[in-house]
């Protein structure tokens, strides 16, 4: 019992060691900014769980603004979780006791990205993303709006505006799961899954075959 006390409070000394304090210099994107970190050092920060509209997506500026709103200029605390590929740090960054990556959520600005959020805090960021989707804030004002996974691996966009929405398509060829029968579009997760081996030109041809979209994705 002495042992798991020890190591639980040997984890939250080291995780607050981990953690810390830098001023906001520069927003990137909607999930990307630039901290300033003891008046010299600067890290490129990429939002853990998060994942914003590219500034060339729709919404993509609005997304970056509302980040900026928050954020930019302000003292914020950093806690990191990962480095990415690009040598970013990958954290958790909060000002004044507000998470940036759980507002980006609650306001409609970025999706969450399930592939990377495994923490315990992820289930309750499904639950903004889901209020967020539900009130159709944000990029869920659009009808069906390309995931930015999507949009960096191929997802193409036709914009048909109407009074408050553009109506966002993708590319084919769409790949079908010949076991769960449900389709899905290029860049999608599952696009490459086990059993997707039914090959449709668009979606009306996956649809006339009997397959049903991708609830991820949303062809």
């Amino acid at each position: 019992m002495r042992k798991l006390l020890f190591c639980a409070a040997l984890f939250l000394i080291t995780a607050t060691c981990w953690a810390w304090q830098g001023k906001v210099v520069g927003v990137s994107d909607g999930d990307t900014v630039t901290v300033l970190r003891d008046g010299h050092d600067q890290y490129k920060i990429r939002l853990y769980g998060i994942d914003a509209p590219e500034s060339s997506q729709p919404h993509g500026k609005a997304s970056k603004a509302n980040l900026s709103d928050l954020v930019f200029g302000k003292d914020v605390e950093i806690d990191p979780t990962d480095t990415d590929k690009y040598g970013r740090t990958v954290a958790r960054i909060s000002v004044g006791g507000v998470s940036a990556n759980a507002k980006q959520l609650r306001d409609g600005y970025a999706w969450l990205y399930r592939q990377y959020c495994d923490g315990p805090m992820c289930s309750e960021w499904a639950g903004l993303e889901a209020q967020a989707k539900e009130s159709k804030v944000g990029l869920w004002s659009d009808t069906s709006p390309i995931a930015p996974w999507e949009w960096r691996h191929g997802g193409q966009t036709s914009s048909v505006k109407g009074s408050d929405q553009t109506l966002v398509a993708s590319a084919g060829p769409y790949h079908g799961n010949t076991k769960s029968g449900v389709f899905h579009r290029p860049g999608c997760q599952h696009y490459n899954c086990k059993n997707c081996g039914a090959i449709f030109a668009n979606r009306d041809e996956a649809i006339a075959s009997g397959y049903r979209p991708c609830g991820t994705c949303r062809p």
